[in-house]
């Protein structure tokens, strides 16, 4: 089973779209959305363990361009 988290992302000002459109491209991502709010992207993110997941935040999401800010949700099955 896989695990899937949403990643809320905070950005530069005026950057979102490029961040969101970035973000979009990775391997892993199902979706990435310009949001209003107290952040600017929510992505929907998934990988094969709860380690893969948070590797593919530290080496490639946090380092797009113009993110400020991001904080990871893993999704759980209550």
């Amino acid at each position: 089973m896989t695990v899937q988290a949403y990643i809320l992302i905070q950005t530069e000002v005026g950057k979102a779209s490029s961040v969101a459109a970035a973000i979009g491209g990775l391997a892993g991502i199902r979706a990435a959305d310009n949001v209003t709010g107290p952040y600017d992207v929510v992505v929907h993110a998934e990988a094969d363990t709860m380690d893969e997941l948070g590797k593919m935040v530290s080496t490639q999401v946090a380092l797009v361009e113009g993110i400020t800010r991001t904080l990871t949700c893993p999704v759980v099955h209550l």
